[in-house]
């Protein structure tokens, strides 16, 4: 792990290969889980674990905006706690993640019962024969769920990231947001910030990654998401003016993450599927590139 400090740093394709055995476990987590990843997350998953210590039993992160994405699985394989947030409801959990881990609601509305996920996947089915197939998969299912493995506690909060009002303040050693921030309304990103920063114990990090602008902010719309400036994020994370960051490099680093062939032709089936998102109609054409934040609570 790097010494603690602030940076900025526009993620490189690089990481790939610097980082290939963490690369290789995520994937092989991600085929077992039936995840695909976004078409830069590998970059930032890497980035962001490369910053924290070795995982274990004693350590509490939170993951912000997680929907169901890797991170939190990752992190309770190696052990750790996590408190997994994002404003979209997992209520209804699918259960092929509750299989795997121990899993519980901070609040009792934040994670149904078992029996209303397989209701809900029973009434999902389109006629009988599905009905039945259904059942049969969930009631397998059933019984994992009572005796998941033992990996790291992951507990479940459905709350907007600017008002995480049942956690106390100084709660948790690392804050991590995979791609998530971005997808906040603009005006609202200091707020998310002071918010993450008010539950990280003082020592602690926030990691994050989001998309990077040249020089002047804009919003993609395929994936609705913002892509900041180097000026924008050292506000936002409030960042000194001594922070190291690379943006001198930007169009240098789109370039060569254009010519990623790795993360070109491994680009998840989901984007062929429609134009609202990262890679519009799954055509391999980068308009925007990740980077990471680093922000150490004083």
């Amino acid at each position: 792990m790097n010494a603690a400090q602030d940076k900025l740093e526009i993620l490189s394709g690089k990481l790939l290969d610097e980082e290939r055995s963490t690369i290789e476990a995520l994937r092989r987590l991600a085929r077992r889980l039936r995840v695909e990843f976004g078409w830069h997350y590998l970059l930032d998953l890497a980035w962001i674990l490369k910053h924290l210590p070795p995982l274990s039993p004693g350590l509490l992160v939170m993951d912000a905006g997680a929907g169901t994405g890797m991170m939190q699985w990752y992190l309770a394989e190696g052990g750790a706690g996590v408190v997994s947030v994002d404003r979209a409801s997992r209520s209804h959990l699918p259960l092929r993640f509750r299989t795997q881990y121990r899993i519980e609601g901070l609040r009792a509305e934040d994670l149904a019962p078992v029996s209303a996920v397989m209701r809900h996947e029973f009434a999902k089915a389109p006629d009988i024969k599905c009905k039945l197939r259904s059942l049969t998969k969930n009631l397998a299912l059933l019984v994992k769920t009572l005796l998941p493995p033992h990996r790291g506690h992951i507990l479940i909060y459905n709350q907007d990231l600017k008002t995480l009002t049942d956690l106390p303040d100084a709660h948790v050693d690392f804050v991590v947001a995979v791609s998530a921030l971005e997808h906040n309304p603009f005006d609202d990103l200091d707020a998310v910030v002071a918010e993450l920063m008010r539950v990280l114990k003082p020592g602690g990090m926030l990691l994050a990654t989001v998309a990077a602008a040249p020089d002047e902010d804009w919003f993609h719309q395929p994936s609705q998401g913002w892509c900041f400036s180097s000026a924008s994020l050292r506000r936002i994370f409030d960042l000194s003016a001594e922070t190291p960051d690379n943006f001198q490099r930007y169009d240098e680093l789109l370039a060569a993450l254009r010519g990623c062939a790795e993360l070109r032709d491994n680009l998840a089936k989901f984007y062929s599927r429609s134009g609202d998102n990262g890679m519009p109609w799954g055509v391999w054409d980068p308009q925007y590139q990740p980077v990471g934040v680093c922000k150490v609570k004083n």
